[in-house]
């Protein structure tokens, strides 16, 4: 097999756990190496480090799959991982049906994502090693899980960098375009070819749960909202009202639409709204609330844009704060990777003290553990979440 040689020195990170090899870590590759297929990665001494998929069109141009050197990538390997992601999730989530079976590396698959939503998969793949292995994955899947049918979303932007188009729609089965799910005593409804990313936020789940007992006669904001996800358990928790504000439309109606399935219509209210705007708004005009929550999107893909990045969090998070009533919490999530959670909290810190309140942080927590972290890529722990009490 041709072998991707690394510089003298540039073994470190990989040794440490890391499953990519960047362009600029490679002194050589032998002849022979194919983009999309198998190679060994080797340090400058040639000796075994690992095997993985090969592209050299992206930056990352080796993903690692294993490090067993009698360990073939075959269709037995892919199974044997497969089977492990599932076990797991019957462990940390028994007898669930909608939740994520597959995270990437948190799975050390790196390039595959696979969601569960009742009888049906969404899956995504991301990288030109594992668009190889497609056929077998995908034979895999059926056979594990049997699912009615199975809807791609690799409609990824980093698709490109790995010299592969988007891809979207229905390829296998039947998928209906809504698929009714129920999490956590709550009816969702799920729009895989309408929604962000492979369909639910799932990696909010557990972060969802902590306004279940903080609810109850409160009024609460939630924006950024989305499909209306956090304020569903609000409304559960037994909120008063829930407002949620997102700018997309159809996020916004179908939020109406799952407070409706769940009876709760009449205590929740949903606009279409730039968030920042709103939220300005509402601290200028002196309306104040219990409760507000902001998941907003990534608001920096890379690290050239951190700076604006800070000062986005930095100004929503003083505005939530300025608009809570005393006694009030404020639950307040960052996707952003290249915003650490030191900086995420430093962040919080510079907002409570602009803000003039007194704040207390109750928690600090990561994504639902269905999107479990690999230790050694520290890019498969992504999410940030705070709760703060504020007085």
């Amino acid at each position: 097999m041709a072998a991707v040689v690394l510089a003298k020195g540039r073994d470190r990170r990989l040794k440490a756990g890391h499953l990519w090899v960047y362009a600029g870590e490679i002194a050589t590759v032998d002849e022979g190496a194919a983009a999309g297929e198998l190679v060994e990665v080797r340090d400058f001494r040639r000796r075994f480090l690992g095997r993985g998929t090969y592209n050299p069109a992206s930056n990352i141009t080796v993903r690692l799959l294993t490090r067993e050197p009698d360990e073939a990538v075959d269709r037995a390997f892919f199974e044997r991982r497969i089977d492990k992601a599932l076990s797991y999730r019957d462990r940390v989530f028994p007898g669930e049906t909608t939740l994520r079976l597959v995270f990437g590396e948190g799975d050390y698959l790196p390039g595959l994502v696979a969601d569960r939503y009742g009888s049906c998969l969404c899956l995504q793949i991301g990288t030109l090693g594992m668009e190889r292995f497609r056929p077998v994955l995908l034979a895999i899947l059926r056979e594990r899980l049997d699912p009615a049918g199975i809807y791609e979303r690799s409609d990824l932007a980093s698709r490109a960098h790995e010299g592969l188009p988007p891809a979207e729609g229905v390829i296998e089965g039947k998928v209906p375009e809504v698929i009714p799910v129920t999490l956590d005593g709550l009816e969702f409804r799920v729009r895989l070819a309408q929604a962000q990313k492979t369909g639910l936020f799932l990696d909010q789940r557990l972060n969802r749960q902590a306004l279940l007992p903080l609810s109850g006669g409160r009024t609460v904001l939630d924006a950024f909202c989305n499909t209306g996800g956090f304020g569903l358990y609000a409304l559960r928790g037994g909120a008063r009202s829930v407002l949620g504000v997102d700018i997309s439309p159809s996020c916004t109606q179908l939020a109406r639409e799952q407070a409706g399935a769940n009876g709760f219509q009449d205590r929740a209210e949903f606009l279409e709204a730039n968030a920042f705007d709103f939220l300005h708004s509402v601290d200028r005009e002196g309306r104040r609330f219990g409760i507000v929550v902001l998941d907003p999107p990534a608001f920096t893909k890379s690290a050239r844009s951190v700076e604006g990045a800070r000062r986005g969090y930095k100004e929503i998070n003083l505005r939530a704060l300025r608009i809570l009533e005393p006694d009030g919490f404020l639950l307040t999530s960052s996707c952003s990777y290249h915003i650490g959670l030191e900086d995420f909290l430093s962040i919080l810190q510079e907002a409570v003290a602009d803000s003039g309140r007194t704040a207390r942080l109750v928690s600090v927590r990561g994504q639902s553990p269905d999107h479990p972290v690999c230790p050694g890529v520290p890019e498969t722990s992504y999410l940030k979440f705070a709760l703060l009490h504020v007085s």
